[in-house]
């Protein structure tokens, strides 16, 4: 019991060494320390605290001689561009989902066998408050990484107020469950304007982002074949299998680590971002013309077989 306990909050370097079950070689990261934006917390928005990062990978060794080569190692960046790739894809509540990822990403390396992650804050608390987690290489796993891999690439579908209450709007729904690619639709804000509340910027932006949603739910009324999603995994999950999703903006939107200016209330800027976080291999506008200068989106007419 007592090794248990010394076990438990020791570095995960003593952790690993205290469970190897193979003889292994590992490498280690200690006291990486990050500023960034995290938390659940309404008090951890728009304000940054201070993460420390201790993580240790346990690696097969190899077989034949290193010969002094970078490239025949798992090498340290991987451990910190694994953490920079975690933190910069969206802003996140939990350190749990952070070490999920950051394990995730390490063990897309070959080499790797076992990691061990703990993210802790330094600054909410009397004392560090974090998380720990141990992820080993496992046949499904593999295949889940795989699938992170081979993430589609899909068509953004805009479609204006005019084409939602329209006749046509079937027509671009089948166009876009036949295509080869998968369609993620995007909708308009509402013909009737929210509530306005200039004074503040950030309440603005949440009642205009609710707006769209409400009209992504409006959209979804008409067909049975479109769902309405909010979060990448739902879309990664909708784009491989073969669902067509109606973007709802808002945590994308207020998560993004580089977001769309909080004054953004251009709908056509908004789904150029998008489809830039998305990695679209294109951009379709039926009703309304793009405004910036995204080489992948143009104009699209009533044409379904442009699509």
């Amino acid at each position: 019991m007592i090794d248990d306990l010394n076990h438990a909050f020791a570095h995960p370097l003593t952790r690993s060494e205290a469970t190897a079950i193979d003889p292994c070689d590992r490498i280690s990261v200690r006291d990486h320390i990050i500023t960034v934006e995290i938390g659940a917390f309404q008090a951890e928005r728009g304000t940054t605290q201070r993460i420390r990062f201790d993580v240790v990978v346990e690696v097969q060794p190899l077989s034949d001689e290193i010969e002094d080569d970078v490239d025949r190692i798992l090498s340290y960046d991987r451990v910190t561009e694994a953490i920079e790739a975690s933190l910069s894809e969206e802003r996140l509540n939990l350190l749990e989902t952070l070490a999920e990822r950051v394990a995730d990403r390490i063990l897309l390396a070959p080499q790797a066998q076992r990691v061990f992650v703990r993210i802790e804050k330094i600054d909410r608390g009397p004392g560090n408050l974090g998380v720990e987690i141990v992820r080993a290489r496992t046949r499904a796993l593999d295949a889940g990484l795989r699938k992170l891999e081979d993430t589609p690439h899909p068509i953004v579908l805009f479609l204006a107020n005019s084409v939602v209450s329209g006749d046509s709007l079937s027509d671009w729904i089948a166009a876009a469950e036949t295509n080869d690619r998968p369609v993620i639709i995007c909708v308009d804000t509402p013909q009737t304007a929210p509530p306005q509340v200039f004074q503040h910027k950030m309440v603005q932006r949440r009642i205009d982002l609710l707006a769209i949603e409400q009209n992504a739910w409006v959209l979804a009324s008409h067909d049975n074949r479109c769902v309405v999603v909010g979060t990448k995994t739902e879309l990664d999950w909708g784009m491989r299998h073969d669902q067509i999703s109606v973007w709802a903006p808002s945590k994308i939107v207020l998560d993004a680590v580089d977001g769309p200016p909080t004054h953004m209330v251009d709908m056509p800027a908004l789904v150029e971002w998008f489809a830039k976080e998305m990695q679209a291999v294109q951009v379709v506008f039926v009703g309304a013309a793009p405004t910036g200068e995204l080489a992948i989106a143009r104009e699209a007419q009533v044409d379904q077989a442009q699509l």
